[in-house]
């Protein structure tokens, strides 16, 4: 099977998400080597920590141009959680902190003082494009999220699933051959590890 390449920037769930993708059958594996990541067939970027920490250590390993350069080229892209924040043009954790800018839009935290944040724990989501990587996902299944702030996409369009967290947020965006979620697919049991493998799918049939 073609393999996968997860970026290691020093951050985030890393070996969890191989572990998942094994489970599911694909190959992954963590580097950091541009050349390696231009010949993946697929791409995941994880995310877990600040936006600003994750984006110095995306220029501090020179990711940044290699990350833009798959997208670009319609490899096969999986962000998750902090790395679907990490596309769009800035956060306000700590900021404004820019981001990677592959789509427009903000990174907002959580305001309703009502709420309990971070939004820990299982949440539901609704569909709102037909797409490959959420084929057989019912709509309103539960899925795990950790997370205090979420993404505005300029474009409403670019949601791909919505959740209600004191107010309707995209809890993933997809275009073209992007899809990122908010939530987290290892962590998320069953349902988790049918989105990847969809993604799995995907990457296969590309």
């Amino acid at each position: 099977m073609s393999e996968i390449a997860i970026i290691d920037y020093g951050m985030g769930n890393l070996r969890s998400v191989q572990k998942a993708l094994a489970r599911v059958g694909a190959t992954a594996a963590i580097t950091r080597e541009p050349a390696r990541i231009a010949a993946a067939a697929g791409v995941v970027l994880p995310g877990v920590g600040a936006f600003g920490a994750c984006m110095d250590n995306l220029r501090a390993f020179n990711l940044v141009e290699p990350i833009t350069r798959v997208i670009a080229q319609h490899t096969p892209f999986l962000g998750i959680c902090l790395g679907m924040q990490l596309l769009f043009d800035e956060s306000e954790e700590f900021g404004p902190v820019p981001g990677l800018g592959i789509f427009r839009g903000r990174v907002v935290r959580f305001t309703d003082p009502n709420l309990k944040i971070p939004h820990m724990g299982w949440n539901q989501i609704r569909k709102t494009q037909a797409l490959p990587h959420l084929a057989g996902i019912p709509d309103g299944a539960f899925v795990y999220f950790v997370h205090s702030y979420y993404v505005v996409p300029a474009d409403p369009a670019l949601a791909a699933t919505t959740t209600e967290y004191g107010l309707p947020f995209a809890s993933a965006i997809a275009r073209d051959n992007v899809f990122a979620c908010q939530y987290h697919p290892e962590k998320s049991q069953d349902v988790g590890l049918a989105i990847l493998r969809n993604f799995a799918a995907v990457v296969a049939g590309r």
